[in-house]
């Protein structure tokens, strides 16, 4: 493990990403934790609040990404200071993606269905930055052998390969599949070779002349959506919490 460590994470200089990475989770997850504390009344925690405004935890989080961000870009990829930088910025992040929603809405729909946007885009960014931590041909890495060489050389031809099945995926409307296709083998694949979901480019353009593929497109669609929205909305209901009913949800306020 200590080798694996060094050779692959410490030498080509992604101990900071390491960093980052786990701040990032480690600040979304305490975030999560105590904000649904909150909501429920429990424990010694409260809104943040200055002359009566709340103040959201996005802003300290955009403070901290500047300042992670400016010390990152202003030291090496070795020290304490790219390491402290790291940190910073992983906090920051997790701090502002936790709201995502809130920023892309202009409104606090922190515990709404709209919401959920905050937890998907937490897990694609994590898993994303996951698969760039743990890539098998890490720039910096030297005194290779010609196995190694090979064998990284192998990794690279079947990400890449299997990032153009991606990229099909995504023009079919599968962007789970498509992004979580680029870190697991043969997701991709799978979502490349099943038919486009209704309304995708690759349905509007391919099947415009194919009433008997357009009808089976929304045909499985229904089927997917009615089978899995049920395990999704609980993975992200435990994950993030669940939203408000919003007949019941307060006009002001979120927890």
């Amino acid at each position: 493990m200590g080798h694996w460590l060094y050779r692959n994470i410490i030498e080509p200089g992604k101990l900071p990403l390491l960093l980052a990475l786990a701040s990032f989770v480690l600040t979304f997850v305490i975030t999560r934790v105590i904000v649904r504390l909150i909501r429920a009344g429990k424990g010694p925690f409260g809104n943040v609040k200055a002359g009566g405004l709340h103040i959201h935890h996005v802003v300290p989080g955009v403070l901290l990404m500047v300042v992670g961000g400016f010390g990152a870009v202003s030291s090496s990829r070795y020290g304490f200071g790219a390491y402290l930088s790291a940190v910073l910025f992983g906090i920051g992040a997790g701090l502002v993606l936790d709201e995502f929603a809130l920023v892309l809405h202009l409104d606090d729909v922190y515990w709404t269905e709209a919401g959920r946007q905050s937890v998907e885009v937490v897990v694609v960014t994590a898993a994303l930055v996951g698969l760039v931590l743990g890539g098998f041909a890490p720039f910096g890495v030297n005194d290779l052998t010609d196995q190694e060489l090979q064998d990284r050389g192998g990794v690279i031809l079947t990400v890449a390969v299997n990032f153009l099945f991606a990229l099909v995926a995504l023009s079919k409307g599968k962007t789970r599949t498509a992004v979580f296709g680029v870190i697991v083998p043969f997701i991709a694949l799978i979502g490349a070779l099943r038919l486009a979901r209704p309304g995708s480019p690759w349905a509007k353009r391919l099947y415009r002349r194919r009433p008997h593929a357009r009808a089976r497109a929304r045909l499985r669609a229904y089927r997917h959506d009615r089978r899995w929205a049920g395990p999704s909305r609980r993975f992200q209901d435990w994950i993030g919490g669940k939203p408000d009913d919003e007949l019941t949800r307060p006009v002001t306020g979120r927890r």
